[in-house]
């Protein structure tokens, strides 16, 4: 019998049936990277930071960031000519983290029934009736970021550059109402040093926080690190209350949405403030440490 096991356990690994490698995963100081993405052998720099605090502000709306953000991907860097490119995460769609917001005042804040068609009018009270009226709002990517650690650590120029879209959803707006799109971003580009903003915005500085170097500079942390823009645009609401029938008043949600925001909202009346920590690993630190 034990020639006979012996032969089928070959015959089923020639056909695939073995059991699969377990997937190698950074441990210790660098298992944040495990969405670095080392298979592109270019990278060279693994990028994970994380956003626990500020604001995110577009016209009159002011969302406060209460659950965490984060960032990751890799770097390909080079010495001469310098230059950094920032290549999204092994996972793309976690580049950026889709992490919802809480919009205060909520949908009582957002749109302002009056004057809309009597039908609207009972669907939106209809809602209202039933309680629904929390927003969320999402930041998320349309596009890839740059990353400046030079810019970032000398507090000078652009450190962070997110092109981004804002999503509101809730029962009333859909899922498909959005600030933003691809091909008109909104692009916020952040420093740790102080702003220069168009008024009626004044300066804001931002914080590189406490650097610290570990495993003889193969991973360094910022902590208590702010980056801020207050210079950016938006533009107008695309897509709210598509759902309803059939979107025929999505221009007039569209309308009300953009009424109480205050949207297009130009340079000067948008604030973005994302304090956290950041942390850089070269690649091979972060191949050395899976197991």
């Amino acid at each position: 019998m034990a020639p006979l096991l012996a032969v089928a356990a070959v015959s089923l690994a020639v056909l695939g049936f073995a059991a699969p490698a377990l997937a190698l995963k950074p441990t210790g100081e660098f298992a944040n990277f495990g969405e670095c993405p080392l298979g592109n052998p270019s990278v060279n720099q693994c990028i994970y930071g994380q956003t626990t605090s500020g604001q995110f502000s577009i016209g009159s709306t002011e969302v406060p960031i209460t659950k965490p953000i984060t960032l990751q991907g890799g770097l390909i860097f080079v010495e001469e000519p310098r230059s950094e490119t920032f290549v999204d995460a092994k996972t793309p769609a976690n580049t950026l983290s889709k992490t919802p917001q809480n919009v205060p005042g909520g949908l009582l804040k957002i749109v302002a029934p009056l004057g809309w068609p009597e039908i609207l009018q009972i669907i939106f009270n209809e809602f209202i009736s039933k309680g629904i009226t929390g927003v969320n709002e999402t930041t998320e990517l349309v596009g890839t970021p740059t990353l400046n650690r030079l810019a970032l650590l000398f507090g000078s120029g652009t450190a962070v550059d997110l092109p981004t879209r804002v999503h509101l959803e809730n029962s009333f707006l859909g899922n498909n109402c959005y600030i933003g799109s691809a091909a008109h971003p909104v692009n916020v580009e952040l420093t740790t040093g102080t702003t220069s903003p168009p008024e009626p915005n004044l300066p804001i500085k931002g914080s590189v926080g406490e650097v610290e170097g570990k495993h003889e500079g193969e991973l360094i942390i910022i902590k208590k690190n702010s980056l801020v823009n207050n210079s950016f645009s938006a533009p107008v609401a695309e897509g709210c209350g598509s759902q309803i029938l059939f979107g025929l008043f999505t221009g007039i949600i569209d309308s009300a949405v953009d009424s109480e925001i205050g949207l297009p909202s130009a340079a000067g009346h948008n604030t973005a403030i994302l304090n956290g920590s950041l942390e850089n690993a070269t690649s091979k630190a972060v191949k050395e440490s899976e197991k």
